[in-house]
């Protein structure tokens, strides 16, 4: 499985500032005042050929009160959730007795702990490092997160004992999960085991009218009209303000990390309710994961007509910023549209890792083009010459040209619903990188 890594710390240490350098993102609010991240935030890191799940926490005092003492047990919780722990102190402001306080806790969590000195930049390091080594964590790693100064040489270091651990899950991935892997994701009782069950053909996972009845990730290999899949069963993801039991908690970062080992990803939605920010954050990681994405609207038997229309209207208002992903009205308890998935499954799996020749991409480029020019930028006409492939999953198309950088979002939108119309790509976003051609006329430096 991807390691799991929490940043904890008292507050104003730069904890949200390391976050965004980890997950390349903007995600985590930055300003200069204490108390800013109020809840355990979960980001999709990756630095270098590290891969690893990250939280940003709250910050600890040890005098909270009120809601301050609701975010401290937050970040709290969040150690008991993680594989390793980043401990971030001030190198400015020297030792605190607030980092004292969660030492600590810490040495009793039994879990690798690496002690970060940030805002080591422009002062001397020696100076800034002396006060905490009497916290008796043995090796500081200094770092400046404002401007990602030794965070490489950071989570070189604390990835190296999970290095083994990362291949082997990888492998026993290839050996167990045969053909399109397919993770089955939602908020808890919305009947995800239930169309795990339909899909399969026989009660392989525990049903029960219960949230939160799966606890763990469960994935199983079969054969369907002689073609390989594998089922990922995920535990439910509820608001967090909504998770109190101890092993629930586990079974939000085993969805997060079952999404990583996905390649197509099934959102569950429960009809008889109206959709919630949550859907709507879950959707989105599974995107900024780069899998297929499906909507599996479910419990859709027995609706009357005026609540099926106020659903389908809902669906198409709340999801206009996936308007690729395909929509599926289901019923997982009768079998209703549960075999209509599979159809969707194989086309969006086939988008996500399609290949396509320089040629036939660039001669989409120029009939766009054709049909409808880039605008005049300075009196001169933005040109695109040429496009290739740059990667997949989700795709990523290439266009070189001209004044790049002046092109519209209008005129980037309509190429991407041109490429993805001529090229019949579904459930998954494509990717345009736009790169300008140098002059070879102006002046060399």
């Amino acid at each position: 499985m991807i390691p799991v890594i929490a940043l904890v710390g008292r507050p104003n240490v730069g904890k949200s500032t390391l976050f965004n350098q980890l997950t390349r993102s903007r995600d985590a609010l930055v300003a200069d005042f204490p108390g800013l991240t109020r809840d355990r935030k979960y980001g999709d890191g990756k630095l270098g050929e590290h891969e690893f799940i990250v939280i940003d926490t709250g910050g600890i005092s040890g005098d909270e009160q009120g809601i301050d003492e609701k975010m401290a047990r937050q970040s709290l919780l969040a150690i008991e959730e993680a594989d390793a722990v980043l401990f971030l102190v001030d190198g400015r402001h020297g030792l605190n007795p607030a980092d004292q306080m969660i030492a600590n806790h810490l040495r009793r969590s039994n879990k690798p702990i690496s002690l970060v000195v940030n805002k080591t930049d422009g002062i001397n390091e020696d100076i800034a490092l002396a006060d905490f080594y009497s916290l008796g964590f043995g090796e500081l790693h200094p770092i400046a997160a404002s401007h990602g100064k030794g965070v490489h040489i950071l989570i070189d270091k604390v990835m190296l004992p999970f290095a083994e651990q990362v291949e082997e899950a990888k492998s026993q991935i290839n050996l167990e999960s045969r053909g399109i892997r397919i993770g089955v994701v939602g908020r808890p009782n919305v009947g995800k085991s239930t169309l795990v069950n339909r899909m399969l053909g026989e009660d392989r996972v525990i049903v029960y009218d219960m949230p939160g009845t799966t606890r763990d990730s469960v994935y199983i290999p079969y054969v369907r009209h002689d073609k390989e899949y594998t089922l990922i069963d995920t535990a439910g993801v509820r608001r967090r303000k909504h998770v109190k039991e101890a092993v629930e908690k586990f079974s939000i970062v085993k969805t997060l990390q079952a999404i990583q080992d996905a390649n197509v990803v099934i959102v569950v939605i429960d009809s008889h309710e109206d959709l919630v920010e949550q859907d709507l954050h879950m959707i989105g990681y599974v995107l900024d994961a780069g899998r297929g994405v499906i909507i599996a609207i479910n419990k859709w038997d027995g609706l009357q007509k005026d609540e099926r229309e106020h659903i389908k209207k809902e669906v198409e208002r709340r999801l206009g910023f996936v308007p690729y992903a395909k929509v599926h009205y289901i019923s997982a308890l009768h079998g209703t549209g549960v075999g209509d998935l599979y159809d969707t499954i194989e086309s969006t799996y086939e988008s996500c890792y399609a290949k396509w020749s320089t040629n036939r991409l660039t001669r989409i480029l120029e009939d766009s083009v054709s049909e409808h020019q880039p605008p005049m930028v300075n009196s001169r006409r933005i040109k695109l010459r040429y496009a290739h492939q740059g990667g997949s999953n989700p795709p990523r198309i290439v266009v070189h040209g001209n004044q790049t950088n002046a092109l519209p979002g209008s005129y980037k939108r309509y190429l991407e619903n041109k490429f993805r119309t001529v090229l019949n790509i579904t459930g998954t976003p494509i990717i345009f990188e736009f790169k300008s051609s140098e002059n070879p006329f102006a002046p060399k430096k």
